[in-house]
């Protein structure tokens, strides 16, 4: 499994994480007890566990293809769909709006790329947003949904002001879907009005793995004129973020809601690793782990079918 394996490789171990072989006494070997190690300054670390695991060994050249090929498919959808046009995209400062921005620098030029960042009032680590467009050398916008959050909330409020429940108390119509998914949905607002005022077309960048169980808001972040990681898995974002020589810090960042506070992986109850397994091989072992992967998905078809539409008059 190692033997081509060359300084400035990226591999991609079967727990997600992407490790690029700088060092010069790169070695990799299997031990007796069957688990896949990498070794390298004297350091022994398991790198992958069986030859029958879902691991995925992917090097420069191809992820060096995968990069060309989204590159081409960006440059062909503006041709198609806004020839001239900008791309416009939320930057959070994670792997996925970072490693799409690269992609769109390269397809489109930076000229065309504007990037808007979009605290909610306050963000704590907006300094990778920063880091970003800094890095890419593309133009940013930045809007503070806050106020805007803060004034909807208090009309809604108003508006549902002497509305009562049947047995006569007071509702609390305000609850963690409003809460949550309102920001994401602001935010996909804020990118189109950006987008009427600049020509442009607004990038959706959700990942595979996070459209496979439907963990994105409808109207919100799920929403989008062209979609250039839809079918790469978070596994494979981060090694395409290494191939595409983004700052480790980006690529590696904890990808957390934007809305609660908790990462990912502390909302599903399972991790990535096993999700993007699942997703390419349709192995899991947990059970129980399986039942919520489905469940998840199957709530969230509606997410991403066209609405549905009354079509026969053939009965009235």
């Amino acid at each position: 499994m190692f033997k081509n394996i060359k300084v400035g490789d990226v591999v991609v171990s079967r727990n997600g994480d992407c490790l690029r072989t700088t060092e010069v006494d790169w070695e990799g070997f299997k031990t007796d007890d069957g688990n896949w190690h990498w070794k390298s300054d004297g350091r022994l670390n398991t790198l992958f566990q069986t030859d029958n695991d879902a691991v995925m060994y992917l090097n420069n050249t191809s992820y060096y293809r995968i990069r060309e090929s989204v590159v081409r498919w960006i440059g062909d959808w503006f041709k198609l769909n806004g020839d001239g046009c900008k791309a416009i995209i939320g930057i959070s400062g994670g792997k996925d709006s970072s490693v799409v921005a690269a992609l769109c620098v390269e397809a489109l030029g930076r000229d065309r790329v504007i990037g808007v960042l979009m605290p909610n009032c306050k963000q704590d680590d907006i300094e990778y947003s920063y880091k970003l467009v800094e890095h890419l050398g593309i133009q940013h916008i930045l809007v503070d949904i806050g106020s805007a959050y803060k004034e909807l909330t208090k009309k809604i409020d108003a508006g549902f002001d002497g509305m009562v429940c049947e047995n006569g108390g007071v509702r609390q119509y305000f609850n963690s879907v409003y809460w949550n998914n309102t920001p994401a949905r602001l935010r996909m607002t804020t990118l189109y009005g950006i987008a009427a005022c600049v020509n442009g077309r607004v990038a959706n960048t959700c990942n595979l793995s996070e459209n496979f169980i439907s963990y994105s808001t409808k109207f919100g972040d799920a929403a989008g004129d062209f979609s250039p990681l839809g079918n790469l898995t978070v596994t494979e974002v981060k090694a395409l973020g290494y191939e595409l020589g983004l700052p480790e810090a980006l690529v590696v960042k904890v990808p957390t809601d934007g809305m609660c506070g908790k990462t990912d992986e502390d909302n599903f109850g399972f991790t990535y690793d096993v999700l993007d397994k699942y997703i390419r091989t349709g192995i899991c072992e947990d059970e129980v782990v399986v039942q919520k992967i489905e469940g998840m998905r199957m709530a969230g078809l509606h997410k991403h079918k066209l609405i549905d539409t009354f079509k026969s008059l053939k009965n009235v």
